[in-house]
């Protein structure tokens, strides 16, 4: 689009490519929690293939200096993704002991041609979160979601409205990253 137009053209979503206006968010709401990004564990949970959402956290948190490990059916998770510095690790308890944080993406059906896990139920068995899932674990991890979510499907209820959630605080974050967006590219200047 660039090529062909003489203006500033924001991302802010593509398809199933990239979503960069998400992944500067959802990088502020960890450096508000964390107080920094180098060195975080996060795991990215879910429909990966189908996310714009993974792609732009992955190369913005690797950069950033965070470690980043994605979990999900087989299916779900492209091929050649660890060539982008990233782990994949299709057991869910164990990326959840890793990580200080998990950012949880839903199941994108309409994207799909067919399915491409067998059941729902099987799923959330082998990698939703839920409030028993992560009882089993000593630390407590940050859960995050850029929703829509599949309330009952990758992340229960009560760990979406529960303490550990920063998701509201992603939606806050959303409103005012895309605000600062505007601001700057619109010939805004930045204070020292």
């Amino acid at each position: 689009l660039t090529e062909y137009v003489d203006a500033v053209v924001i991302n802010a979503g593509d398809g199933t490519h990239e979503h960069p206006t998400q992944a500067i968010l959802d990088m502020t709401s960890l450096q508000e929690k964390f107080g920094h990004i180098k060195g975080l564990k996060v795991g990215i949970i879910g429909d990966i293939s189908h996310s714009r959402v993974a792609l732009s956290n992955i190369h913005g948190l690797i950069t950033m200096g965070a470690k980043v490990t994605l979990c999900g059916p087989a299916t779900l998770i492209p091929p050649h993704i660890t060539d982008l510095g990233v782990k994949v690790n299709h057991n869910i308890d164990e990326v959840i002991a890793w990580a200080d944080a998990l950012n949880v993406l839903r199941i994108q059906m309409e994207r799909m041609g067919v399915s491409l896990f067998p059941s729902v139920r099987e799923y959330r068995s082998l990698f939703g979160i839920t409030t028993e899932r992560l009882a089993k674990h000593k630390k407590e991890v940050v859960i995050m979601h850029p929703g829509p979510m599949n309330r009952g499907v990758e992340i229960e209820s009560a760990v979406a409205d529960g303490d550990q959630a920063i998701i509201l605080d992603q939606v806050l974050n959303g409103v005012a990253s895309r605000m600062a967006i505007l601001f700057l590219l619109l010939g805004g200047k930045a204070e020292s």
